[in-house]
């Protein structure tokens, strides 16, 4: 049976994950046009940049989860052979899919830190207006969306890997050596 506290750690990596790209989403940073005292110039003053710090929270709380499920299953390559059977062949869609899942969250959350940590930094003067750049909405719920997906796929497989690991069962049913015994 699966191991219930790579379970319960990988289950709570995941919430917090998903937390944090949630929050991420909900402070990523505004812009405003300001014009100086003396109205020469115009320029961006932006809010609180705490989104990428968020953004890159949920992706190292993630990527702990995917590895720690990894090492738990051994990365479903190395070790003994798994049983043939419903057990194995959903492992295997599961392993491909939480993989797919997590590749996907993790360049959301990436490339919403990065875009989210970007500021324009010049200045207008007089009738132009600066383009104050600023993340689009939904790039870090995006991200919490395919964390959530993730967390699904990766228990769902380590459960199903589990099972297949332990009730495997050598060829024929006896043991695969040279018996030195009469027959049995």
């Amino acid at each position: 049976m699966a191991s219930t506290l790579v379970l319960v750690i990988v289950f709570i990596f995941d919430v917090i994950a998903f937390g944090l790209a949630v929050a991420a989403e909900q402070r990523r940073s505004t812009a405003q046009v300001v014009t100086d005292s003396e109205n020469n110039y115009r320029h961006c003053v932006y809010d609180s940049d705490i989104a990428t710090g968020f953004g890159v929270g949920a992706l190292l709380f993630l990527l702990a989860s995917q590895a720690l499920i990894m090492m738990a299953s051994r990365c479903f390559c190395c070790g003994k052979a798994l049983n043939p059977g419903g057990s194995r062949a959903w492992a295997i869609v599961l392993f491909i899919a939480c993989w797919l899942t997590f590749l996907i969250a993790e360049i959301c959350l990436l490339a919403g830190s990065v875009r989210n940590a970007y500021h324009t930094k010049y200045r207008t003067f007089f009738t132009e207006t600066p383009s104050c750049e600023a993340l689009r909405k939904g790039v870090f719920g995006a991200g919490a969306a395919f964390t959530f997906f993730t967390a699904i796929l990766s228990e769902l497989y380590y459960v199903c890997y589990s099972n297949a690991r332990e009730s495997f069962q050598p060829y024929g049913g006896r043991e695969t050596g040279v018996g030195m015994g009469t027959y049995s």
